[in-house]
């Protein structure tokens, strides 16, 4: 059964700033500017400002926060899967934008020491040793990420940057390189795994 109309709302902070043009969204805040194409999706975009009523009748009518609003018309169940699928990836957008995507990744090694050298200012990790082999694996940083040795925690490296798919694809980069091969992978548990997921700017 198709329903005749579906929407989400999404409230824009006051510190971001967001542009919607033909399903093209642009969202700029205090960590930068983020901009993401919703073409394939059959679904309107467009900025709203509910009116708030007032309690008694002689009071004046005042705007609400502003919104980016999501509707879809006559869909079935894929298309109304959409709605939630283009709310989630603008919210990654807002949260990217104002406090940024943090991952951090663990060394694990049982006999043969993993070495990880951070080049290129961030944007180069080579990985030595791993499971006492001679090739260096080097692994560069997609664009706006950057990688830096933890501080605190021996054997851990903290990958940050506003864009989440950039940020865990980089993540994901790091992992695949030192995949074991040809061995039983129950018993070779070495590699470079996400510990964590969170933001650069923590919540009090």
């Amino acid at each position: 059964m198709k329903l005749v109309k579906a929407s989400q709302d999404i409230v824009i902070p006051d510190d971001v700033k967001m542009e919607v043009k033909a399903r093209k969204i642009r969202v700029t805040g205090p960590r930068g500017t983020l901009t993401r194409d919703f073409k394939h999706l059959a679904v309107d975009m467009y900025k709203t400002q509910d009116d708030i009523q007032p309690e008694d009748e002689e009071g004046e009518v005042t705007k609400g926060p502003l919104k980016l609003r999501v509707d879809c018309h006559f869909g079935k169940r894929k298309r109304l899967a959409a709605i939630r699928t283009c709310t989630s990836h603008v919210q990654n957008m807002i949260k990217g934008v104002t406090k940024g995507f943090e991952y951090k990744m663990r060394l694990v090694y049982a006999h043969f020491p993993i070495n990880a050298n951070i080049t290129d200012e961030g944007g180069i990790v080579e990985v030595r040793n791993f499971l006492g082999e001679k090739r260096v694996r080097i692994v560069k940083m997609l664009p706006g990420v950057k990688v830096v040795r933890s501080t605190n925690v021996k054997d851990e490296l903290v990958i940050s940057g506003s864009d989440i798919e950039l940020v865990s694809k980089s993540a994901a980069l790091i992992n695949m390189s030192c995949h074991v091969k040809k061995k039983d992978i129950r018993k070779f548990l070495d590699g470079v795994y996400v510990s964590e997921k969170g933001s650069i700017v923590k919540d009090d």
